[in-house]
């Protein structure tokens, strides 16, 4: 995982019945970019982070936080 970075992005996701097909068509990126978000491989973008965020309608604070 991407140190220093935490996410929730597969749970959030799983919430709303969506598959990383789905969120990623909606974020237009691909499901293999939001598999590798979901695991901590990749720190996304700022602009990502946001339309994950709109998409998931939440905070970016909710999906994504600091670890000590």
């Amino acid at each position: 995982m991407a140190e220093g970075l935490g996410n929730r992005l597969r749970d959030l996701r799983a919430e709303r019945d969506l598959t990383q097909a789905a969120l990623a068509e909606m974020v237009g990126v691909s499901r293999k970019t939001i598999n590798t978000v979901e695991n901590g491989v990749f720190i996304p973008s700022t602009l990502l982070a946001l339309r994950l965020a709109r998409a998931l309608g939440c905070p970016v604070e909710t999906i994504f936080s600091l670890e000590d």
